[in-house]
This record gives C-alpha cells, structure tokens and sequence, in this order.
C-alpha cells in the first residue's frame, strides 16, 4: 500500500532474541557509569566493598557470558510502533513471544514464568511476554526489553492520593516505599516512579521510567528537581548497598508524569535492583 512500510515480524523475533541476551549479560553504559560512580563517592568501607564486587561481578558476566544476575526476570517488552508500518509474516504477539523464547532458550537463561499464577506450572521458556504498544507518527519501530526481576517488582507500590496530599505526599509515598523495601530489592536501586494518570497509568508511567536513560533528565523543571531531592533523600536513609548500611541506597530517580483527573493523584514507585536491565533498538 502506497506510504506504508511493510516490517516482517520475523525481524521482532530476531531482535528480541537479541536484546534479552544482551540485556542480561551486560548493563547498560549510563548504569555502569552511575555504578562506577557510586562506589568511588560511597562512605561505608563496607559499602565499598559491596560495590566492588557488585563490579568485578559484572566483569565476569561479560568476559564469561554468564547472567549478571541468576533471576533474568520477566521479559517487559515495549513497541513503539509507526503507524505507516504494516507488520506482515505472521501474528505481532506471537513472533514477540518467539523471540523471548529464542532468547532465553539459546542464550542459557532461567526460565521464571509460571503461565497460571495459582496453578503455577513453568512455562518453560519465559513466555508469554508482558508487552505494551503504543502507536505513534512515522514508519520506525522502536522495541525496549527490559527484563525484570522480581526481588523488586515485589516491593513496588501504588499509592492512590488525593490532590490535598500534594506534592509532600509524593515525596512521602516515595521514601515510605523504599524504608518498607529495605534490603530485600539489593539495593543500590534505580526508582522509576509514574504520578499522574490513572490506577493503571500511573504503574505504567513508573515502568517507563525505569527504562529512561540516566543521561536524559526530564524537561519539566519541578521533575527534575523532584528527582535531584529524592535521590538525595533516599541516600541519606542509610539503608546502604546491600542493606548494610552506606550513602548509596539509590542509583537514579526516574520520575514521569501524566494528565489526571481533578480528584486524584495516583502515584507508582517501580524497585529495580541495581542492574535495572534494559535495551532499546530501532528498526
């Protein structure tokens, strides 16, 4: 059809495979660079130390092909679809799921999805998939993996305030997740928190955000400043790498918001532990 790209789905297969190996192996530059970061500025000997194997284990994992961490999660995938794309060679879901099963089949990866979550029998091979669309202008696909472990996602939250508990609301809701997360999300952590929206939008909008690189900040001024004062907050709860006890209990604050409606103020705080695994590509 005149104006449409035609995109094979055996192409999301291929890079899909792809990215979940990569993403389990190897973090992404602007973690490595906080990471690397926080264990020269971290003030506990101990902390230090923490990080420091946090380190030499992510240069086992590359030099020997081994996860960088045993849960290699849940497969969350986005597609940012064009909307002059037009998907041809199959069903879209099922060759997303293919390529999550390629990859954690062909790349030696822990299979940790159940497919009833009361029956709980192993899928085998890590599907289905947790996939979110989106379609906007032009004639690209951007695919995000992002595979996520659940010693986090346990302790994520939602918080539905209302617009009286206002922005000091948030900043509570914010640190109460992270006192009552503790050392159980093997901190440092990344924090991706969604305000705004809806029940459902704002957990969306905190997933999201855990995927936003740490080079970009958030073009909203009071964002950007809401996530320089919680990052510094949270770091001064002591809670530490690994729970013992440091400056750095948090890597990034990641904060996206949305429209609301004029009773509410749903806000969603994401854990992700400090390899906050994530790959884009655009094909």
């Amino acid at each position: 059809m005149p104006g449409l790209r035609e995109v094979n789905v055996e192409l999301l297969t291929d890079n899909i495979r792809e990215m979940c190996i990569e993403a389990n192996h190897f973090l992404t530059p602007d973690m490595k660079q906080v990471l690397n970061e926080a264990a020269e500025n971290e003030s506990s000997l101990l902390g230090k130390q923490i990080l420091g194997q946090l380190q030499e284990n992510l240069r086992i994992a590359g030099e020997e092909m081994i996860p960088i961490c045993q849960d290699t999660g849940m497969a969350v995938i986005f597609m940012e679809i064009g909307q002059d794309v037009h998907f041809v060679g199959g069903d879209f879901t099922a060759a997303i799921n293919e390529g999550v099963r390629r990859g954690y089949e062909e790349g030696y990866l822990r299979k940790s999805v159940v497919s009833d979550p009361i029956i709980r029998k192993n899928s085998g091979d890590n599907t289905p998939a947790i996939i979110h669309t989106t379609i906007v202008p032009g004639d690209k696909v951007k695919i995000t993996v992002a595979p996520k472990g659940f010693g986090s996602e346990n302790k994520s939250r939602i918080f539905m305030l209302t617009p009286a508990d206002g922005i000091e609301g948030v900043k509570e809701a914010i640190i109460t997740a992270v006192k009552d997360a503790g050392p159980n999300v093997c901190p440092p952590v990344v924090l991706g928190v969604g305000i705004g929206g809806t029940f459902e939008k704002c957990a969306l909008l905190a997933k999201q955000a855990l995927t936003r690189s740490l080079d970009e900040r958030s073009e909203i001024p009071w964002v950007r400043d809401l996530e320089d004062e919680m990052l510094e907050r949270v770091n001064k709860l002591g809670i530490g790498p690994a729970g013992l006890g440091g400056s750095t209990t948090a890597l990034a604050v990641n904060i996206n918001t949305y429209a609301t409606h004029i009773a509410g103020l749903p806000v969603a705080v994401n854990i992700c532990c400090h390899v906050n695994r994530h790959r884009v590509r655009v094909i």
